[in-house]
Formats: C-alpha cells, sequence, structure tokens
C-alpha cells in the first residue's frame, strides 16, 4: 500500500513541477500575440475612418461643384425669362461650358421639349427622351430643379446625366434650360490627384454597375470601402470608394516577432521535456505490451508471412511460414536461394521468379509448390509487395502465403463429382431414348434377317434342283444385309461413345461435324415425334478448342428439348432448325423449336439444378449443359422465338 502511495506522489509530482513556469510562459505569448493583434485592429480602423472621411470631402467637392454650375444656370435661366434672347445668351452659354469641362452641353428647350438654343457636343436637334424625360417632366411639374438618372448618348459611350431647369413667367411655364454632364470629366475635374492616388474612385448606381471611374493606382483591393449616396435631387448615384492599400500587417516590426519566437521557442522546449519524460516512463510498458500483442498475433495466423530484402535474402519467417514448409526459422533466416524447401521438378520456375526479384520485378499473385522437409509436395498462393520504409524507400520484398491444399483437393472432388453427373446425365439420356433405340436396331436387324432369308431359299431351291446358283441373284442381297449390319453398328458406336467414361479433352473440333457425329442419335428421337431437322450450320465456321463429347451431351441435351416441345403442335410446325454464325470471335450456335415456349416463371429456375417440368426429369439437363459451357469459357442463354417456341443459344471462343 505504501509503495503504490509513493509510486503515485512520485507520478503527480513532474505534472506539477512544470505547470507554474508553463502558465507564466503561456501568459506571456497570450500578451505578446495580443499586443500585435490589438495595433493591427487600432491600424485598420484608423484607415477606415480616414476613408470614410475623404469621401465625404470628395462628395462635398462634387455637391460643391454641382452646386456652383447650377447657381450659374439659374442666373443664365433668370436672364432668358425676363430679357428677349439676344446674342449674349449664346456667350454666356459658351463661358459656363470653357468654365465647367464636365458640361457636355447646354439647351434651352421650349415649352414643348424641342431645343431652341443649344451649346456643347450633344446631338444637334435631339429631344428630351428615355431617363431624361422623366426628369424634364418631373421638373416642369414640380417647378423645381432636377436631376435625370445616369444615361448613355450612344451604346458603349460615356455615362452622362441631365440637370432640368424649369423657367414660368408668373404662373406660365415657358421652357426647360437643360445642362448634361459627363460623370468621367466629373471625376476627373473634381477629385484631387492625392485621393486618387490611394483610392479608386467611382460613380454608380443603385444596381451597383459602374457609370464613371478615377483609377489612378490601379484598382482597390476591397479591404477599406466606403459608398456615399450622392444627395440630388432626382438621381440615385452613389460615390464609391476603395482604397488601395492591404490590410496592415500582423508582424510590423522584427523586435516584437523575435519576442514572440523566443516565447514560442521556450514553450515548445517545455512541451519537448515533458513529453520527453512521459514517454520515458512508457516506452518499457508500451514496448512489452507490443511485442505481446505482436506475438500473440503472429502466432494465431495461420497465414505464412516471409519477408526478403533487396538481395533475396530472408529477414523474417512467422510460425505460420515454419510449419507449411516444415522448417524451424534459424534454418530460413539469413539464407539466399536455392531454397531448402523448393521442390525439384520446379527449380527452372523458382529461378526465374527470383531473377525477376532482383531485377525489381515482382508477380503479385501466383502459385507454385513447396517440398516439407519430410518430402511431402504442399500447393501454396503466394501474394508478393514491396516493403518501404518510413522515408519511402524499398528495403525489400514482403510475401503471403497460403496452403491452397484443401482448396485443390475440394477443387479435385468438384471436378471428380461433376464428371460423375455428367455420365449419369448422359446414361439417364440414354434411358429415356432406349424404346427409340430399340426401335432403330429392329429395323436393319429385320432387314438383314429377310435377306438372308432369301438368300438361304435361294440356295435351297437351286440344291433340290441339282442346280449351280447364280452369284448376281446373290450378290444385291447380301450387300443390303451388309449395309444393314453396317448401319446397326453405327447405331451401337455412336452410344457407346456417348455413354463411356473417360477424362475431358480439349482439341480443335468443327461444330457441324460434331453435330453430324450425333446425327444418329437425333434422329432417333427426331422420328418418334415426327419431327422434322434442319442443319443449317456452315462448314465454314472456325473450329472452337473443346471436348468434343461434352459439346456432344450439349447438343443432344438441347435437341431432345426441342423436340419433346414440339409433340403437341401441328405436324407442319414439327421443325427443328440449328444454325451457326459467327459474331466478335465468337462462335454462335442456336437451337431453335416452334413448341409451345418457356413461361415466365420456369423462365427464372431454367437452369437450377434438379428443377426440371418433366415427370420423369432429373432436372439436371440444362444445368450440366451451362456448366460444360462455361467450362470451355462460353456462355448459354434461351430468349423467345418470335414465330412461336424458344431459341437456345451457345456462344463459344473461336479459334483459327
Amino acid at each position: 500500500m505504501i509503495k503504490a502511495f509513493t509510486s503515485l506522489t512520485q507520478q503527480l509530482r513532474w505534472p506539477l513541477r512544470f505547470l507554474l513556469p508553463a502558465t507564466l510562459v503561456l501568459l506571456f505569448i497570450a500578451v505578446l500575440v495580443w499586443l500585435p493583434w490589438q495595433a493591427r485592429a487600432m491600424e485598420s480602423n484608423e484607415r477606415q475612418e480616414q476613408l470614410i472621411a475623404d469621401t465625404l470631402w470628395v462628395e462635398q467637392s462634387l455637391r460643391f461643384e454641382l452646386n456652383r454650375s447650377e447657381d450659374a444656370l439659374a442666373s443664365l435661366g433668370t436672364e432668358l425669362v425676363n430679357q428677349p434672347p439676344h446674342a449674349l445668351i449664346e456667350t454666356r452659354m459658351s463661358q459656363l461650358l470653357n468654365n465647367g469641362h464636365e458640361l457636355r452641353s447646354i439647351r434651352w428647350l421650349g415649352a414643348d421639349g424641342a431645343a431652341i438654343m443649344e451649346q456643347g457636343s450633344i446631338v444637334p436637334g435631339a429631344t428630351v427622351t428615355g431617363a431624361s424625360l422623366t426628369a424634364w417632366e418631373y421638373a416642369r411639374a414640380t417647378r423645381a430643379s432636377r436631376y435625370s438618372e445616369p444615361f448613355a448618348i450612344s451604346a458603349g459611350g460615356p455615362a452622362v446625366i441631365d440637370f432640368y431647369l424649369p423657367l414660368y413667367r408668373g404662373r406660365q411655364y415657358v421652357g426647360s434650360l437643360a445642362a448634361t454632364y459627363d460623370l468621367k470629366t466629373l471625376l476627373e475635374e473634381t477629385v484631387p490627384w492625392w485621393f486618387a492616388q490611394d483610392n479608386a474612385i467611382a460613380l454608380i448606381d443603385r444596381d451597383d454597375r459602374p457609370l464613371a471611374r478615377r483609377v489612378a493606382a490601379g484598382p482597390g483591393r476591397g479591404v477599406y470601402t466606403h459608398k456615399r449616396v450622392l444627395d440630388l435631387p432626382g438621381s440615385s448615384m452613389i460615390l464609391s470608394t476603395d482604397s488601395v492599400k492591404g490590410p496592415p500587417r500582423l508582424l510590423p516590426n522584427l523586435l516584437v516577432g523575435t519576442v514572440i519566437l523566443l516565447g514560442l521557442g521556450l514553450l515548445a522546449s517545455l512541451a519537448a521535456l515533458w513529453r520527453h519524460i512521459a514517454r520515458r516512463l512508457l516506452a518499457e510498458g508500451a514496448l512489452r505490451q507490443q511485442m505481446a500483442f505482436r506475438t500473440a498475433m503472429e502466432n494465431s495466423l495461420v497465414t505464412g508471412l516471409r519477408a526478403r530484402d533487396l538481395t533475396g535474402r530472408v529477414t523474417y519467417v512467422n510460425p505460420a511460414f515454419c510449419q507449411i514448409v516444415g522448417l524451424p526459422p534459424e534454418e530460413l533466416v539469413g539464407k539466399v536461394p536455392p531454397m531448402a524447401y523448393w521442390a525439384p521438378e520446379a527449380m527452372a520456375d523458382y529461378q526465374q521468379r527470383f531473377a525477376a526479384v532482383l531485377a525489381g520485378h515482382i508477380t503479385p499473385q501466383f502459385e507454385t509448390i513447396f517440398q516439407r522437409s519430410d518430402g511431402v509436395r504442399v500447393p501454396v498462393l503466394i501474394f508478393e509487395a514491396p516493403l518501404v520504409d518510413s522515408d519511402g524507400r524499398q528495403t525489400g520484398w514482403m510475401g503471403s502465403i497460403l496452403d491452397i491444399s484443401d482448396r485443390k483437393n475440394a477443387e479435385e472432388l468438384a471436378r471428380q463429382q461433376q464428371e460423375k453427373l455428367s455420365a449419369s446425365a448422359r446414361l439417364a439420356t440414354m434411358g429415356e431414348i432406349s424404346s427409340m433405340l430399340a426401335h432403330e436396331l429392329n429395323q436393319p436387324l429385320a432387314a438383314i434377317s429377310s435377306y438372308t432369308t432369301g438368300a438361304l431359299n435361294l440356295l435351297g431351291r437351286a440344291a433340290e434342283q441339282g442346280a449351280s446358283v447364280d452369284a448376281a441373284l446373290l450378290k444385291p442381297a447380301l450387300e443390303q444385309a451388309s449395309a444393314q449390319a453396317r448401319r446397326a453398328g453405327q447405331i451401337i458406336r455412336s452410344v457407346h461413345e456417348f455413354v463411356k467414361k473417360r477424362e475431358p479433352q480439349r482439341q480443335l473440333v468443327q461444330l457441324r461435324g460434331v453435330v453430324e457425329g450425333i446425327a444418329t442419335l437425333i434422329e432417333m428421337q427426331a422420328s418418334k415425334h415426327f419431327v422434322s431437322i434442319h442443319n443449317d450450320i456452315p462448314a465454314s465456321l472456325p473450329a472452337v478448342s473443346a471436348d468434343r463429347m461434352l459439346l456432344e451431351q450439349v447438343l443432344l441435351n438441347l435437341t431432345r428439348n426441342g423436340i419433346e416441345a414440339m409433340q403437341d403442335v401441328a405436324p407442319e410446325r414439327r421443325v427443328l432448325r440449328l444454325t451457326g454464325t459467327i459474331t466478335g470471335g465468337q462462335v454462335l450456335v442456336t437451337v431453335i423449336d416452334q413448341g409451345h415456349g418457356i413461361a415466365p416463371a420456369v423462365a427464372e429456375r431454367l437452369f437450377s439444378p434438379f428443377f426440371s417440368t418433366k415427370a420423369e426429369g432429373m432436372g439436371m439437363g440444362l444445368s450440366i449443359c451451362r456448366t460444360a459451357i462455361e467450362f470451355h469459357g462460353g456462355t448459354l442463354t434461351h430468349c423467345d422465338n418470335p414465330g412461336g417456341g424458344t431459341l437456345f443459344r451457345f456462344a463459344l471462343p473461336a479459334r483459327p
């Protein structure tokens, strides 16, 4: 108990020892960081306030310039109302245009809005239209001067604004005095150069569309901006200023940055010291836990692990790998090829792969054979991947080795079971056509009996009469008997070849020859149901690499299904066609019947094992057909025949 309390006290002493200095350093760093941020915020506020004040000054300058022009126009308007027009009026207009460069034109408009007198670069004889018309009408109605909304005289031209001063003689409206201002010139004449060097000035409308700009020092940065609405009756122009200055820097001088860096360095040193001590206290326990975990993980794996360096030397093996090869770790680690577990019959393959490893090229996944120390061969599946260190450099290769003996045994057992199932299916097929076989054999045997009986009768009559038999009379009968015997033998051989058990043997075969080889068996089934067979498979089709016996079984099953599907249809529709084409490098063979077709509910389970629509069927025929076709790398499908019935089609890769 005392020992545990002492250990706990020592563990708590380390944090308390560093708590006070760490707190003071953090406070110092916080103050140093806060001061530059505070100074930066103050400077930013000062710049914004200065921009607002300068914008107000510019706005007052614009108002002053426009007011001066309004006063001059009011004086001119008084002369027009009180005195008849004379030559001095045009002189006064010219003086106003010369004194105010922002003025584009001055017009004296009659009561109908038509120009009576005009000076300036406006379109001669232009009438009041658009936005200017609204301002003219409003000024006339209110008997007060008014500005129009900004507009452009021509497409792409500069923006201008009209000023209308209504003229009244008593209560009678006698016309208006109109002045057109060029907004860009107004900015250039009014805004001083020193202000334009620090700010981008623009006149914009209520939708923030620019009307006129003055960008002496370049576009603004969008950091310090201000907008001020010009107080012009009838106009909604806004004066926008955007400073070209950026935000103040966070570290305005080297001294503050140096102090901050020193404080951060001190804090980092304390943190590193604390981290080092904490890691040192936990390192031994963590290392023990890691080693125990790694050992338990390696001992529980059933996958063998083998690490090799870039020269092929074994640097690590786990217990599972030692169990696979039957050798202890000390006989594996540090060894270079040839290895003790290499099987002699696969030595050339090992050497070739090892040379590829030395060249920096590996096969990510492959199968091979290892030889245990007791001589037993073990089939293995190997996965190889590069070993990379923390710097990204490759230091070797890591391999995962799986013992696939059970899988190989299962594959062999499945293959044997498939062969047995195929043989059983062939025997079942022959059982289904046994009655037809007896019928087909009965015909040639009866013919042989008839011909031989006739020959014997001929010989008997000749013996009774003591005369010799003419060989020309016996020859036709004997030839017919021989032909019928060959026919019976062909039937027996076809059945024997179909049902005998043998290993699958792939060879180049012609599909038309395969059909002709089982033509006798197909005709036997067709004759029972009075079905006509049309073999439209051309002899020019490319050969396929396949086992002839399996293809014969597929074709016999498909043709038998088609023949039986037509047993209840009209006799003229009982035609079974076999067609063959070449498409996309594949040979397509189609068996077409005109029977009752396949219902959708049946089609979903058509290729399922043990599913059959026949009372005596095993339900394995189509399942075996699909397995056989897929064994050859092909596909077996079916669809409805547009003319009624079903199409079964299988595709096999063509060989030149």
